[in-house]
């Protein structure tokens, strides 16, 4: 991967190979600018006294995670590449976490008084907050990149899925407006669906509940798909275990329930919904924007014998693709996105129950939660030096986060490296 350059002026340079950079740094001609993405600024040039090239931003955008690739077009190399995931799922159970809480003491609280009237108008193109996070994100690191590069235009993968046709690749006519529960009600179509018995254990003639097969806790929807039939018994000894989880001994029972279970469209629904509004956040940004087809997507990674990634997807979009590009050495920068924090004051138990009340500050001895930090412990059971992430606390005992273990360190040792921006970097 490429490090991005900027002039004396910040204006951005073409980015230069690793080890011009340090050759730069050593010499004194160039400072770290910026440590994610990898970013030095120069000293002693200028952009007037610079050659550079046309860059292009191509993305691949997805529900869980979106490829970027920046490709210089005149040479078809592929500069840098991200992968950036997203955090649609926590916040959607975070808002339903909220909702249960509130409901919660009103109940206990306000002899149950009525919540706020649901049916509120909305604004005209309105997303829910998990999927305009999708497009937040993306909509970021676009403009971000474009301090960083010279970047003249932008092309994005403009897919829309045929849910319909996804399930059932027949379908034609009027069966787009047959439903799978087109003559039933869900709970007979259940019955005729799984054979008036427990799918579990087998059990007949008993009292029969709908199932979620994969638990609503746990990402599942309501949708008839997802349904089955148990008794109560295995009902409540799945509880919110995934169907993988549960009947792990039962091989044949387990590919049985699979098998006739549908595969979820929520990821293809969320990619649907924000496909155009992201289109037109892009559009927005001035520069010329490119969108290409799923299928050509797929020709052009194909002819160019390229494996499948999510950064390697995004470097084929469109017609623009060169004939050739290199791809040599580029490894992915990992971007996770963390948010930045959360407004609750009051901490709640698994029930909803208040355990603790939350400053409201967001910095403790010029640290806050997310910094990226450089310690060096002089003695102890940790004694070593490390770099991570960490979460502080209101008090001088802070959690650094490593790859692969975490424990608290004294703030006297640590060192900030990185200021947190809402992501956590990783190097793939």
């Amino acid at each position: 991967m490429r490090v991005f350059v900027l002039d004396q002026n910040k204006q951005p340079l073409d980015p230069c190979h690793p080890a011009r950079a340090r050759e730069l740094l050593k010499k004194r001609r160039a400072k770290v600018f910026k440590r994610y993405p990898f970013t030095i600024i120069l000293q002693d040039r200028t952009l007037e006294n610079s050659v550079t090239h046309s860059h292009r931003i191509k993305i691949d955008p997805g529900s869980k995670t979106t490829g970027l690739a920046i490709v210089q077009e005149p040479t078809g190399r592929v500069t840098s590449a991200l992968e950036i995931f997203h955090r649609g799922q926590q916040i959607k159970d975070a808002l339903e976490s909220r909702r249960a809480n509130r409901r919660g003491r009103r109940n206990r609280k306000t002899r149950y008084r009525k919540p706020r009237f649901l049916n509120r108008t909305r604004t005209t193109g309105w997303l829910a907050p998990s999927l305009m996070s999708r497009i937040f994100n993306i909509e970021t690191w676009v403009r971000r990149l474009t301090k960083l590069c010279p970047v003249s235009a932008i092309s994005q993968e403009l897919v829309r899925f045929d849910l319909q046709k996804m399930q059932n690749p027949e379908i034609s006519g009027v069966e787009y407006q047959r439903g799978e529960l087109f003559g039933f009600e869900v709970k007979e179509y259940l019955l005729a669906k799984w054979g008036r018995n427990c799918v579990y254990c087998g059990a007949e003639n008993v009292p029969l509940e709908v199932e979620h097969i994969i638990p609503k806790s746990k990402g599942g929807s309501n949708r008839v798909s997802n349904l089955t039939l148990a008794c109560r018994c295995c009902n409540q000894k799945k509880g919110n275990d995934h169907i993988e989880k549960f009947i792990k001994k039962k091989p044949a029972i387990l590919k049985r329930v699979l098998s006739k279970a549908k595969t979820p469209l929520k990821d293809a629904a969320a990619v649907n919904a924000t496909r155009l509004v992201l289109f037109r956040r892009l559009h927005s940004t001035g520069l010329l924007l490119e969108t290409g087809s799923g299928g050509l997507t797929k020709f052009n990674r194909k002819t160019r014998g390229i494996e499948k990634n999510h950064w390697t997807d995004a470097a084929c979009i469109g017609k623009s693709t060169p004939e050739k590009l290199f791809l040599n050495g580029i490894k992915p920068l990992i971007v996770k996105a963390k948010g930045h924090g959360r407004r609750q004051r009051c901490r709640t138990d698994k029930y909803g129950f208040p355990l603790a009340h939350a400053p409201s500050a967001k910095f403790f001895q010029g640290f806050q939660t997310g910094d990226v930090v450089k310690a060096d412990i002089p003695k102890g059971k940790y004694a070593g030096k490390y770099t991570g992430r960490i979460a502080i606390r209101f008090r001088p005992s802070f959690v650094l986060q490593l790859p692969n273990q975490k424990f608290d360190v004294h703030p006297k040792y640590l060192q900030t490296i990185f200021r947190a921006d809402g992501y956590e970097y990783q190097v793939n």
